[in-house]
């Protein structure tokens, strides 16, 4: 289905702001509160939090983030589940969501609709009320931009930071070969992230976005280096290492653990509450010009790399 239409009677520009946003709530139906805690002031008023709290936001771009193949429900729920990704990262559960548009009047109303339909089908799912937003005019094109309130659900939240020398180094899923489709038929791994924060020996954790080989500089430690064995990354099916390494948009959860820590019982706790995602030790943390043999050089290997002056991927280039 077409983002855009030639045809002026089907485009947002026939519809005017009042009756675009009049519509937008018949499509996020009871995915949105009424006012004052849903669309209709000029802010949404939320309850007050109980854990600290979270924020993230992130977008998808028309030929960046999605083409014209990708069904406009899919668009909407990948919008959601994104971000939703950035929360599972830090252990987080979602609390409220505002989205703002930034689009030419010759975008498809129908396809706006089928794009709000899959947002709130995907809010609904996920328990997220979709409390505000904003429309705002642009010389053609389609972005849309979802900020995303969370809490923590335990008494500590993980981030990037934490991981020490000898540290081993586990992923969610599998990866590479995000394109075929993945991009926007993940699952974010929200429990998985729950429930790797309750535990003092996980002690850092991302989501995986811009590709491993990039993603995992953030995660190591000062002095180290990743020692990644390519033989061990679990791979989509049809995916190369490189792949693995680069393509990105996997949305897998990339978390170090303690090496002191019992593994095997840690993966057998993983095995008997999480059966249907994989896990795996993909490698640990050497000191820094140490690296086995075998290990993977990182430095090869690039993922996506924002406002880089190399050209950019064919869409989709598929990133955060």
């Amino acid at each position: 289905m077409k983002t855009f239409t030639p045809q002026f009677r089907n485009s947002v520009a026939a519809l005017g702001e009042e009756e675009l946003i009049a519509a937008i709530r018949r499509w996020l139906a009871n995915a949105s509160p009424r006012a004052p805690f849903g669309i209709g002031d000029d802010c949404a008023v939320l309850p007050r939090a109980r854990a600290p709290q979270l924020l993230t936001v992130d977008p998808v771009v028309h030929n960046r983030h999605f083409d014209d193949s990708v069904p406009p429900r899919m668009v909407g729920a990948k919008l959601l589940k994104r971000n939703l990704s950035d929360l599972a990262a830090m252990g987080g559960r979602p609390s409220a969501a505002v989205v703002s548009l930034i689009m030419g009047g010759s975008v498809d109303v129908r396809w706006l609709e089928q794009f709000y339909r899959g947002l709130a089908a995907c809010a609904r799912e996920y328990r997220v009320p979709i409390v505000g937003g904003d429309v705002t005019q642009a010389d053609g094109g389609f972005a849309a931009s979802l900020t995303l309130l969370g809490e923590a659900t335990g008494p500590r939240v993980l981030t990037r930071v934490g991981a020490q020398l000898g540290d081993w180094i586990y992923t969610t899923g599998v990866l590479g070969g995000s394109r075929g489709g993945h991009h926007f038929r993940f699952t974010p791994r929200l429990a998985e992230g729950a429930w790797l924060a309750r535990r003092a020996a996980v002690r850092s954790m991302m989501d995986l976005s811009d590709g491993l080989a990039k993603d995992l500089h953030a995660l190591t430690p000062r002095g180290a280096c990743a020692a990644i064995l390519p033989g061990g990354l679990p791979r989509r099916p049809g995916a190369s290492v490189e792949a693995a390494l680069t393509d990105g948009e996997d949305y897998e959860l990339v978390f170090t653990y303690h090496t002191k820590s019992g593994r095997a019982a840690f993966e057998r706790a993983w095995r008997g509450r999480f059966p249907a995602t994989r896990l795996t030790c993909i490698g640990q943390f050497a000191r820094a010009g140490k690296l086995p043999s075998g290990a993977v050089d990182l430095a090869r290997f690039h993922g996506y790399e924002h406002l880089s002056a190399a050209p950019a991927r064919s869409v989709m280039s598929l990133n955060t």
